[in-house]
């Protein structure tokens, strides 16, 4: 308010109408604003670049398919954070805060299970997560500029995979996830991926709040019911 008050007048001594006095008041209220976002995008640019170089790492060791495509998968965070659109509404609440920290660092504390045997062949589990994930490129690409982490409106998107279910990202990486912890069948990663994926699912909720609020995503709600699993969720 001090910042509005001092801009108002101080617009008018120049000779501004009253329409260009409020453009003025209302630029440095959005400097903290681009602050923020510069931060959260430097921040998200670090930890997933990491996490991508360490995947590259994982992947040219081991050679297996479902490396490279988590790498690409990452590498995708890095690429439209950087080009994502400004977000119109945003969720900072706490409680989405946490959700979206925990859904997406969550899984990397799984463990691989050397001395436990897989419950089904690794053909298998290797093929269901290399769906889950192909699943979750297709949708990070069908978001494009729209992508984000936190509960946002970056712009509606209804195309691509958008079309059957309205949260596939969150779809591939469930699948992925079962496929890891059948080939690891450990109940620590059990447990760690369950709380991810119950995170996972109430960050979606809290996405479809912020997005229902623009009357595009609820006319594109009732075209696609679904936000997972089409009958169920």
């Amino acid at each position: 308010m001090k910042r509005l008050a001092f801009a108002f007048p101080l617009a008018l001594t120049r000779g501004a109408t009253v329409r260009d006095a409020r453009v003025e008041a209302s630029r440095p209220a959005a400097r903290p604003r681009d602050l923020g976002e510069l931060t959260a995008k430097a921040a998200i640019v670090t930890l997933f670049s990491l996490m991508a170089f360490r995947l590259l790492g994982d992947f040219l060791r081991h050679g297996h398919v479902t490396g490279l495509l988590l790498v690409g998968s990452e590498a995708l965070v890095v690429v439209l954070t950087v080009f994502r659109r400004s977000a119109g509404t945003v969720d900072r609440t706490l409680r989405a805060r946490l959700l979206t920290v925990f859904s997406c660092f969550g899984p990397p504390l799984v463990k691989p299970a050397a001395m436990v045997a897989p419950m089904a062949s690794e053909a298998f589990t290797v093929l269901v997560s290399a769906i889950g994930l192909l699943i979750v490129i297709v949708g990070k690409l069908s978001l494009g500029r729209s992508f984000g982490l936190t509960p946002a409106n970056r712009g509606i998107v209804s195309t691509g995979v958008y079309r059957f279910v309205r949260h596939p990202i969150y779809l591939g990486y469930l699948i992925t996830h079962v496929g890891f912890v059948v080939a690891n069948p450990l109940n620590w990663n059990l447990v760690v991926l369950a709380a991810a994926d119950i995170a996972l699912l109430l960050r979606a909720i809290l996405e479809e709040r912020t997005l229902a609020k623009d009357a595009a995503y609820r006319q594109y709600m009732q075209r696609v019911r679904y936000r997972l699993l089409p009958g169920l969720f």
